[in-house]
């Protein structure tokens, strides 16, 4: 009974180590390709929202993989230099239009989705509100982005198209356009890279925050 017992008992432990070899010896899943198959399997192009969306660029895709955290420095540099190649100043070479179509497009959060009838960035607001403080009025803000009240008073913009208020005017305008120009990985919408907003657009909202008669500056 004894030798049974032990019989069964080696059988048992060779059969769990042969399952345990099996299962070690499974390829790992590609989960990448399972996430993307999941992804362009549950959404469907709807009016102006096509699919294509899904579609990241080297940018966003090294992002996503750092998985919030910043990546290589090397890449992150790439990154950088990349956007800061893709801004284009205003053709016209000024910066700032009217603050108070600059307030209209930050407090105008449409644009981009399904139900719109126009993809073109004049069917677009900034929605700027959703993620910083800007005037005093408004009460109603984001807390993602920093705030933006006293912006060109902080920096001493007192005549946005002199000479000693360039660098800031062409920061602020190249952070707009593409804000991975300084974070690679920054989660500001890239309003000109993406065509987004177009350049009258752009410049109201530079308006809004640079110059002194808007009540940001106040």
């Amino acid at each position: 009974m004894k030798n049974k017992r032990t019989t069964l008992l080696a059988a048992a432990a060779l059969a769990a180590a042969l399952v345990a070899g099996c299962t070690s010896m499974a390829p790992t899943p590609d989960y990448d390709a399972l996430v993307a198959q999941m992804m362009t399997g549950s959404f469907r192009d709807e009016g102006i929202a096509k699919v294509d969306r899904l579609q990241q660029d080297a940018a966003n895709a090294a992002c996503s993989k750092a998985q919030g955290g910043s990546p290589p420095e090397d890449v992150a540099n790439a990154i950088r230099q990349a956007a800061l190649t893709s801004v284009r100043m205003p053709a016209d070479g000024k910066f700032l239009g009217d603050w108070r179509e600059g307030e209209k497009l930050a407090q105008n959060g449409r644009g981009m989705t399904w139900t719109d009838k126009s993809a073109a960035p004049a069917a677009n607001g900034g929605n700027c509100y959703n993620c910083h403080q800007i005037t005093k009025a408004e009460i109603s803000f984001g807390t993602i982005g920093p705030s933006l009240y006293n912006y060109g008073k902080q920096r001493g913009v007192v005549d946005p198209d002199s000479a000693a208020s360039r660098p800031i005017v062409e920061y602020t305008w190249t952070k707009m356009w593409n804000a991975k120009a300084y974070n690679a990985c920054s989660g500001m919408p890239r309003f000109g890279h993406a065509g987004l907003l177009d350049e009258t657009q752009l410049k109201h909202l530079m308006a809004l925050i640079l110059d002194p008669k808007s009540p940001v500056n106040q």
